[in-house]
């Protein structure tokens, strides 16, 4: 796309896809972020490490998903004022977006550093494993700041429909990940904390590719001097949307914080099983992720604009898109399952084969589901009606987690994907009523 797209107007499947396919590519990096420290971890410390690397990426992954939230509810707005016209706002809302995502980031990872303890013991995380965890936690919360920053650098990219740019800093940056985790890790034998450190430095330098783009070809949406001022109710309504779109991120991950608590309890077998096919899984979710942030910029611009007729196609349009890519990587992961979990464990990890086998097969036959979801909370962030992911996503959870601990015993790593299954049942169910009762689109 060019270096910025108006939504409000032009073919609808067409935006959508080109919306959508950088930002499919963008997930499946950042999965690498996690996949790669696990696999060169593995590789080269061994079986006990690779577990401690899933355990502290369940962790982490809840503290940056809850800044990436924050961030994607500011991209709807960045957005909204972008399908509007409205550049000053756009830059008003740049600053004010600063101030309060640093303000989180700073709280989140002085409670991550202080809390760290009685969380990974409210996981059941093993004894053999819990200082290889600390380890690898404490440099990821010292570098939250610079994840932050990458993360307000792309959703002002996507917000202008410019997701190709927000992908190339990212792209960079995987491929300085990957060269400093085996540096580190191999070369200089620094260990599972030598793969935290790589993940910081690539994630700075990310940061830095994504805004310096920002300032070379799209200056109009940086804020200047003029904009340095606190906007009290500007920023009351960016705190809103961002800590409301961090509760639904964080709700998920809450939930998979917890669900690692039951996998836990059943020993190291099950928690490499149950890391080597969740890394699987994530793959197949990021296009998932990636079409529901599609939809939600497309829908954010043209209410920004007030095209509403634009908004129920796009919707209906992403929804198509979604349910096809549902069912072709439902097909991918079950007919790929073994292949792809082989490589994933090594030759050290085979005895977990079988448990990430059922896994993986069982969640392929339910995995459409997670794609409808996805479609349907694209379209109520993108109209601003943001609570409504995070009931549906508690709600989800709450049947996951609880559904989880139950079946651990008797299904064992395969009950972990039934009760996700069911989950998502839940949460489609709500989020359809509520859009038959409620017709948010004319």
């Amino acid at each position: 796309m060019n270096r910025t797209a108006v939504l409000t107007q032009g073919s609808i499947p067409q935006q959508l896809i080109w919306l959508t396919l950088p930002l499919i590519c963008g997930n499946i990096l950042q999965q690498l972020y996690n996949t790669v420290d696990a696999f060169i971890i593995g590789r080269f410390l061994g079986s006990t490490a690779f577990g401690a690397v899933g355990v502290a990426g369940t962790v982490m992954n809840l503290f940056i998903f809850i800044l990436s939230g924050c961030c994607t509810g500011i991209a709807v707005l960045f957005a909204q004022c972008y399908g509007s016209r409205d550049l000053a706002a756009f830059r008003r809302e740049g600053f004010q977006a600063l101030v309060f995502g640093l303000s989180v980031t700073v709280v989140l990872g002085l409670g991550g550093l202080t809390l760290l303890e009685p969380l990974l013991a409210l996981i059941q995380t093993p004894e053999n494993i819990e200082h290889l965890v600390t380890e690898y936690l404490t440099v990821i919360f010292l570098g939250l700041p610079v994840t932050f920053l990458y993360n307000l650098g792309s959703a002002a990219l996507r917000a202008a429909g410019n997701t190709l740019a927000a992908l190339f800093p990212l792209m960079a940056a995987t491929a300085l990940n990957v060269g400093l985790d085996i540096l580190f890790v191999g070369g200089f034998s620094m260990g599972i904390a030598g793969a935290a450190v790589a993940t910081v430095l690539a994630q700075g330098f990310a940061a830095l590719l994504a805004l310096g783009y920002l300032r070379w070809r799209m200056p109009q949406l940086l804020f200047g001097r003029e904009d340095l001022h606190l906007d009290w109710d500007m920023l009351r309504r960016t705190a809103s949307f961002g800590l409301v779109s961090a509760l639904q991120q964080s709700a998920v991950y809450i939930g998979k914080l917890l669900v690692q608590g039951a996998v836990n309890s059943m020993g190291n077998e099950a928690i490499n099983a149950y890391t080597a096919a969740t890394r699987i899984e994530g793959f197949a979710n990021s296009f998932g992720d990636s079409g529901a942030e599609a939809v939600s910029v497309f829908v954010a611009q043209n209410t920004g604009a007030g095209e509403k007729k634009r908004v129920k196609r796009g919707f209906f349009t992403g929804m198509a898109l979604m349910i096809a890519l549902g069912l072709t990587m439902s097909l991918i992961m079950f007919v790929g399952a073994r292949a792809s979990l082989t490589l994933m464990l090594g030759e050290s990890g085979l005895d977990a084969l079988e448990g990430g086998m059922a896994y993986l097969r069982l969640i392929a036959l339910v995995y459409v589901m997670c794609f409808i979801g996805s479609a349907y909370v694209g379209l109520y962030r993108g109209i601003g009606w943001v609570s409504v992911p995070v009931i549906g996503s508690s709600l989800q959870i709450t049947i996951r987690v609880i559904l989880a601990y139950a079946l651990a015993d008797s299904w064992g790593v395969a009950g972990v994907a039934l009760a996700t299954g069911i989950g998502w049942s839940a949460i489609i169910t709500y989020q359809t009523v509520l859009y038959r009762v409620k017709r948010p689109l004319p």
